[in-house]
C-alpha cells in the first residue's frame, strides 16, 4: 500500500533502475505516517561514508506526540540496503549524470520501505515532450469518453 509518492521524480528524471530500501524511523514518525502526515516532493538521496540517506522527506508530528520527544519534521533518514547493492549504486552515481531519487514510500510487512531509483536528469526538451504526451493522452481520453457516451447522436 502506497504512503506517499514523488511525482516530480518521473517528470524530472529518466528512471534507469529501481531499488527498495528500508527506512530508519523513530516511533513518532511511524505514528505520523499512519495518519498520513508525510510529504516527499523535494526528497533526494545522498551517499555519505558508504551509507544512503534520504533528505527532504517531511513527516509532520502529530499534536498528541509525547512531551519528552522533540520531533523534527525534516530529519535526515537513513536508508537500509545490502552492502553490495550500496557499492553498486556508488559506482553508478560516480558515472556522469546519474543520481538517486526517492520514488515513493510504502508499507511492506508492517515496515515502511522506500523505492529509490537510479536516474538521469531530463533535458528541457524532454520535459516538453513529456508534457505534450501527457496532454495528448488526456485529450484522447476525453474524445473517447465523448464518443462512447453519445453513440446515438450523429
Amino acid at each position: 500500500m502506497s504512503i506517499a509518492e514523488n511525482r516530480k521524480a518521473l517528470f524530472n528524471y529518466h528512471i534507469e533502475e529501481k531499488f527498495e530500501a528500508g527506512v530508519v524511523l523513530e516511533g513518532w514518525e511511524v505514528k505520523a505516517i499512519r495518519e498520513g502526515q508525510v510529504q516527499m516532493t523535494d526528497g533526494y538521496v545522498v551517499i555519505k561514508n558508504g551509507e544512503l540517506y534520504l533528505i527532504g522527506l517531511r513527516i509532520n508530528a502529530l499534536r498528541s506526540a509525547s512531551t519528552h520527544i522533540k520531533p523534527e519534521a525534516d530529519r535526515t533518514k537513513k536508508l537500509l540496503m545490502h552492502r553490495a547493492e550500496i557499492r553498486r549504486l556508488i559506482g553508478k552515481t560516480e558515472q556522469k549524470g546519474f543520481t538517486l531519487v526517492p520514488l515513493n514510500l510504502h508499507w511492506k510487512g508492517g515496515r515502511v520501505k522506500a523505492d529509490i531509483a537510479l536516474a538521469k536528469g531530463k533535458a528541457e526538451h524532454d520535459k516538453r515532450n513529456t508534457i505534450k504526451d501527457r496532454d495528448w493522452e488526456r485529450e484522447k481520453g476525453r474524445l473517447m469518453r465523448h464518443k462512447v457516451s453519445s453513440p446515438g447522436k450523429d
